[in-house]
């Protein structure tokens, strides 16, 4: 095979400077955890410092709702980012 042919042929490079997509999701599902759990954290703190009862469900109900938004976000960024 002669230089020039080899020097024909390019092959796509992989763009090593994005983490993979399993890397990502599996991020992403500690940093939902994560949300989860300071939120629950946080109610149940906030219960005991100003001794109510319903801070705990309602402060851990809206940290699931924050982690869903931002686990949809990053799954609409990355299935952006592969068009």
């Amino acid at each position: 095979m002669k230089q020039a042919d080899h020097n024909k042929r390019k092959v796509p490079k992989a763009n090593n400077n994005r983490p993979s997509k399993f890397l990502r999701f599996t991020s992403v599902a500690f940093q939902m955890g994560g949300t989860i759990f300071l939120g629950n954290y946080l109610g149940q703190w906030l219960d005991v410092k100003f001794n109510k009862d319903f801070l705990e469900t309602t402060i851990t109900l809206l940290s699931v709702f924050v982690s869903m938004y931002l686990v949809i976000s990053q799954v609409i960024k990355v299935s952006k980012e592969d068009d």
